[in-house]
């Protein structure tokens, strides 16, 4: 059977992965967005108690 063949399918697989942590990887990590998020304000909202009964 030629796919247990082990040379072939190692030396693809190897290089495959040498691809996709060189140059794959480097352009994902490189990646910027264009509008950042950024905070409203750093004012906590004021929060008020719920104050219905329950029954």
């Amino acid at each position: 059977m030629p796919q247990l063949i082990l040379y072939p399918w190692l030396g693809i697989f190897m290089f495959s992965w040498l691809v996709f942590l060189t140059i794959i990887f480097t352009k994902i990590m490189n990646h910027t967005f264009n509008n950042q998020p950024n905070p409203l304000s750093t004012k906590k909202p004021e929060v008020t108690p719920w104050d219905w009964p329950w029954y």
